[in-house]
């Protein structure tokens, strides 16, 4: 792609976030936003370049939505949320002229593909199958224990599901016997998969040219309540080989252009399994965190590492040093209600006077009674930390995760 043959084209934002409009906005890049049709009179009322779209239709009509984009004069598409992702794939696979674009976006959201991909890249996974029917479960649940000389009387190790397609941990259920296959809902199918011990921990790669040009590394206190960045010394004392990794599966699913959000175990020998993999906006506020600790908006960085014209320059002036140039850690605790009915807001005093204490938005709702949990979605809230050391940060997080806000 041509930088001036794409000068003044748009950019178009695949699903609704402020934070991503606000932050193309002040990059000065023409764009047009593509979200649900509800947002349409936002959008208008603040001159916000708009198209509604309906993404539940999954790929059905990319051909009409690539058709609107292409007489807008647009060149690429950026996904923020995971079911943008394969729409940015059909997209840009017109828009670059390369058909493999949507293919590898597929890789990304279909978690038995991706599992596969990795395997056969010599990318360390734990053992996988995909289940059609709860016997497909208790089948696996009885393998995965024989080939690790379970006898009767002993415990099972757990199995994990999750559905072939959601985002992160939605439907994810741990499994350990027979009455845990019981209570699974009809969402068929699902990616069953043995247990990996070790610490769990995310990375943010910011990818241009096939290139990792900024590496995040964030560490989970628990995970789907809290994190903070960059990670604690412990963890940075691996980051050569996370890296290591990390390229590993930018070259084997052939990831050019964007942000992908991995996340791998760390096995107490010091050994990597790769988890899963996104190619989107991450939870967990993490982008928010990046901003705090390092000064840059991530996705600002999102944009212009999407885009093939962006300059080896301008990545270079943009991106700042990892880790030493992070002005301290960054963390954020998301509150989940342990009642049914809310009565009323607990923020303890001494939370507010700790200096590592910066900010909260728990809210009270205007319907008491506490919605059902999606996965680590619907949390009430989140806290904000900011602080110098590493070990304070995770006994903050840790503490206060076993507070009650919520009354």
């Amino acid at each position: 792609m041509s930088a001036t043959n794409n000068e003044g084209k748009l950019t178009a934002i695949l699903g609704w976030s402020l934070p991503a409009i606000e932050a193309i906005d002040k990059l000065d890049r023409p764009y047009v936003v593509v979200g649900p049709p509800d947002f349409e009179g936002f959008a208008k009322e603040n001159d916000i370049n708009f198209v509604g779209w309906d993404f539940d239709r999954l790929n059905e009509g990319s051909e009409e939505l690539y058709q609107i984009l292409d007489d807008m004069d647009t060149k690429l598409a950026v996904p923020i949320y995971e079911e943008t992702v394969e729409w940015a794939g059909a997209l840009n696979a017109r828009f670059f002229d390369d058909p493999r674009v949507f293919n590898r976006s597929l890789l990304l959201r279909d978690k038995g593909l991706m599992k596969r991909k990795a395997q056969m890249s010599g990318i360390k996974v734990g053992v996988f199958e995909e289940a059609y029917s709860k016997d497909d479960i208790h089948r696996f649940l009885k393998r995965v224990n024989d080939a690790l000389i379970k006898i009767e009387g002993d415990l099972n190790d757990p199995i994990h599901i999750k559905p072939l397609n959601k985002a992160g941990t939605v439907g994810h259920m741990v499994i350990r016997d027979a009455a845990d296959i019981e209570k699974i809902e009809e969402e068929f199918p699902y990616l069953m998969e043995s247990h990996l011990d070790g610490q769990e921990f995310s990375c943010e790669a910011f990818i241009h040219d096939g290139q990792v040009k900024f590496l995040n590394i964030t560490e989970y206190v628990k995970l789907g309540h809290s994190n903070f960045v960059p990670a604690s010394p412990a963890l940075e004392a691996y980051r050569p080989q996370i890296l290591n990794e990390i390229q590993k599966l930018v070259d084997s699913f052939e990831i050019s252009y964007g942000v992908i959000h991995p996340e791998y175990f760390i096995s107490h020998d010091g050994t990597l399994n790769f988890g899963e993999v996104a190619a989107r906006v991450p939870g967990g506020h993490i982008f928010d965190l990046i901003e705090r600790a390092y000064g840059f908006n991530a996705f600002q960085a999102q944009i212009l590492c999407s885009d093939p014209d962006t300059t080896a320059e301008e990545l270079e002036a943009f991106f700042p040093e990892e880790v030493t140039s992070a002005k301290g850690y960054a963390g954020s605790l998301m509150v989940y209600p342990r009642v049914r009915l809310i009565e009323k807001l607990n923020v303890p005093d001494n939370l507010k006077a700790d200096s590592y204490f910066e900010k909260h938005d728990l809210f009270i709702p205007v319907t008491s009674k506490v919605a059902e949990r999606v996965g680590f979605g619907n949390h009430y809230g989140t806290l904000f930390f900011f602080g110098e050391d590493s070990d304070r940060m995770k006994e903050l997080l840790k503490n206060y995760e076993k507070f009650d806000f919520y009354l």
